[in-house]
């Protein structure tokens, strides 16, 4: 594609989604080392690599020369593959690109430009109180350069090239617009992830190979100016393409209904492990296939020195990764509807069966006993959890369906999707319990239909107990509405965790390694021992008083520790009730509330 484009067709469009895919999977652990708390869940750059290569398999699926058809393809796989704010924004950035050049065969730099603006346009309204400083900022300044430079003649390589380098001078001057970046010496990891992207973008136009020795960022407090990094060689292996499907005869097909399939999604990946995970937890091949088993059918894990292959049939793909992703990085990734497939495989073979004149005989394919209609309750729930433990606390107080989540990998907008559709329910609460869910949350309300879907803003697992417990099941919906949110709003929230590198963050010098406490998702305290950090973080929890302290503790707290805590509360705070449940919660050791 080194020649001059005045055009760009859909065949050039999938070229450039793909480099900026790979761009953006090169880089992503350098994307969630910016995260500006220290803690072992910065996420972005996950995220933002699950959701964009949703995106690809999809476009992959339904190649097309139009380029409307081309980024409707591509926007469709972003929208249900969405992880965490950042991935959704990225979709929300594509939505309105496919919108602007839905029509268009192909488009000149003029309508490009266009469908950049379009697609910040809409990612600026799908978020409630825009932050400057972010990905929607770098997105922004590059659509703007991106018109202004359509003012004069050009092409599509210039102008792409002239949107990457604002992008890229509006992503230097991030730490400038939201302090805490500056404070913690970074650039916003959203916007860098869209950097990546862009980068990708100008490689596949200029038909260059990715930049081995390409320079992201590193602000440095002392000045303005950003260091390179160390080159970083580029991998030959692309996103998986799509596993072709074999048809089965028709009557074994017919065997068997789309709406019998109890594990869903075929899932395939690599995890690459880490010595540092797994100095805490030893990888045991034996032990992490027990372990899985508990998810799906079809399970192999096969592992050879440092690397481990896993595939599975899961409902829940999200809950499969986020076992693996404790010991180590996941690659390779592959996620495959079945029921889909089924479906499709089902109307392939009738309509061939029509075409042969079967269709009395192929007709068979979609007989079914009468279903009885299936009564709906007034009220269903879906809530998202880590941890064992705090899954069956919300199943115990009436959840219909638990998600797997949490900060090491947050379900995509069709995990929820999904959920939500097996809750036979008028009325469906959705709890995100994590602040970087509720978009992906939010977004889901919009893609289902027959059944009204009510996202109460739970940042924080105790929230979202706390709002089920205030549930009064014979009140009207708006009455439930305000009853649980004002509970979610009445409880401090605290976790404790520790720091994945050294930084200073609103007066606190934390180190590598340190456990840090974080109270409303602040970090307020930071130390070598554990026990002192949980007691900081209990006295800031009761610093207004409290009746009740409620500790969830993690997979990895020390029972004898945990009891210590429980009697540092009672001896320190006499009139305050203390309780202690097993949560088995991954990253966090406590998880502390009070009410």
């Amino acid at each position: 594609m080194s020649k001059r484009l005045n055009v760009l067709n859909g065949t050039d469009f999938m070229r450039m989604v793909e480099m900026g895919a790979e761009q953006l999977r090169l880089n992503a652990d350098k994307v969630n080392a910016l995260n500006v708390f220290p803690v072992p869940d910065g996420d972005t750059g996950t995220n933002m690599n699950l959701t964009f290569t949703s995106g690809v398999e999809e476009l992959r699926r339904r190649p097309s020369s139009h380029i409307g058809k081309a980024a409707e393809a591509l926007a469709k796989g972003l929208l249900m593959g969405a992880r965490g704010n950042s991935g959704v924004i990225l979709s929300q950035l594509f939505r309105g690109f496919a919108k602007s050049v839905a029509n268009m065969q192909e488009v000149h730099a003029e309508q490009l430009a266009a469908a950049f603006q379009q697609g910040v346009d809409m990612a600026y309204k799908a978020v409630v109180k825009p932050v400057e400083g972010t990905i929607l900022t770098v997105a922004k300044e590059a659509a703007k350069q991106g018109i202004q430079h359509i003012k004069r003649p050009t092409n599509i390589q210039s102008l792409m090239n002239d949107i990457y380098n604002r992008a890229s001078e509006a992503l230097a001057h991030t730490p400038e617009q939201l302090p805490v970046l500056k404070q913690v010496g970074v650039v916003d990891a959203g916007g860098q992830g869209l950097l990546f992207i862009y980068n990708g973008f100008v490689h596949a136009l200029t038909d260059s190979a990715i930049d081995t020795a390409y320079t992201d960022v590193e602000h440095t407090p002392s000045s303005t100016r950003y260091l390179a990094v160390a080159p970083r060689a580029v991998s030959s292996a692309s996103v998986t393409d799509k596993q072709q499907g074999h048809h089965e005869p028709v009557s074994a097909q017919a065997k068997l209904a789309t709406e019998d399939i109890v594990f869903g999604y075929c899932t395939e990946f690599m995890v690459t492990l880490n010595t540092q995970k797994t100095k805490s937890r030893p990888f045991e091949e034996h032990d992490f296939r027990e372990r899985l088993s508990a998810f799906g059918d079809s399970l192999l894990v096969v592992s050879d020195d440092d690397l481990v292959r896993v595939h599975i049939h899961a409902e829940y793909p999200g809950t499969v990764m986020n076992a693996a992703m404790e010991y180590g990085e996941l690659s390779r990734i592959k996620i495959e509807n079945m029921r889909d497939q089924h479906s499709h495989i089902l109307m392939e073979e009738l309509e061939q069966a029509e075409h042969n004149h079967h269709a009395a005989s192929a007709s068979v394919l979609f007989q079914q006993a009468p279903k009885e209609a299936v009564k709906l309750q007034p009220y269903g729930f879906m809530a998202i959890s880590a941890g064992a433990g705090i899954s069956g606390i919300f199943k115990s107080l009436g959840a219909d369906q638990v998600i797997h989540g949490g900060q090491s990998m947050n379900p995509s907008t069709e995990d929820i999707v999904q959920a939500v559709n097996q809750i036979d329910a008028q009325t469906v609460f959705i709890l995100p319990n994590n602040s970087n869910i509720l978009l992906a949350a939010e977004q889901a309300v919009q893609l289902v239909e027959g059944k009204t879907l009510v996202v109460i803003p739970t940042r924080t697992i105790p929230q979202g107990i706390a709002a089920m417990i205030a549930f009064q099941e014979n009140e009207e919906p708006e009455v439930n509405i305000n009853l649980m949110r004002q509970a979610a709003e009445q409880v401090e929230s605290g976790a404790v965790t520790y720091a994945v590198r050294d930084t200073t963050l609103d007066g606190l010098d934390i180190k590598q390694g340190d456990y840090i406490g974080l109270h409303n998702s602040k970090i307020i305290t930071a130390d070598e021992n554990l026990l002192t950090a949980c007691r900081a973080l209990i006295d800031s929890l009761l610093v207004r008083g409290g009746e009740v302290v409620t500790i969830y503790t993690g997979e990895e707290a020390n029972e004898e520790q945990s009891q210590q805590l429980v009697q540092y509360i009672e001896q320190t705070y006499s009139d305050v009730e203390v309780e202690i449940h097993r949560g088995g919660q991954p990253v966090y050791f406590y998880i502390i509330s009070a009410e």
